[in-house]
């Protein structure tokens, strides 16, 4: 007998579930290879690790928008944007998350550190969404989980007239993002691993 898929079910995260989409953005970005370099360790631990990072930074950024695929019952992807000047955390924020980062050890806080200056670093000066956070749980990769997110995204920013920018560490990213209009307009090596910058025309 033929199984039937589980119903994918694009939906806002509220702040009911905010700490089951940090869990789902640690798990899903364990690993990167920015990741691998900024908080070594097993996957275990990146994983940890980096949902307590998402955890304070969901916590505490009341401008972030997010949005997530249910998969059957349970969360299956998250990806989170900031509105046009807004993709900067405040100066709250950045000491919830230098707080949250000291907890790891000084090397991991300072390469933490060193990877938001160097991305924040290449932010457009115009106004733009910044797309991301954004994962898909790993064992549920290339079932189009992802490419419902950013299909949603696009019309979204396509809808508002908006110019979308996000950045990527992950070199099979480029062409995903590709698909939905993001080209890349610079690189550069974060704690020695490449990084691309892509933005998005407004339509």
């Amino acid at each position: 007998m033929e199984m039937s898929q589980p119903y994918l079910y694009v939906r806002p995260v509220t702040s009911a579930d905010r700490d089951a989409a940090a869990a789902l953005l640690g798990r899903g970005m364990a690993d990167n290879p920015v990741h691998l370099m900024a908080y070594g360790g097993d996957d275990r631990s990146r994983a940890h690790r980096h949902a307590q990072l998402m955890r304070a930074l969901l916590r505490s950024s009341p401008s972030l928008q997010i949005e997530g695929v249910d998969r059957g019952e349970a969360l299956a992807g998250v990806a989170a944007w900031a509105p046009p000047g807004r993709c900067r955390p405040s100066a709250t924020t950045r000491l919830r998350l230098l707080g949250r980062a000291s907890t790891f050890g000084l090397g991991t806080a300072s390469r933490l550190l060193s990877w938001n200056r160097r991305w924040a670093g290449h932010d457009p000066d115009e106004p733009h969404v910044h797309l991301g956070p954004v994962a898909v749980d790993r064992h549920l990769r290339g079932q189009g989980i992802g490419s419902l997110l950013l299909l949603r995204h696009a019309q979204r920013l396509d809808a508002a007239g908006a110019e979308g920018y996000l950045e990527t560490d992950r070199p099979e990213a480029v062409g995903f993002y590709e698909r939905f209009g993001y080209a890349v307009v610079d690189e550069a090596d974060v704690l020695g691993v490449p990084s691309w910058f892509m933005r998005r025309p407004a339509a």
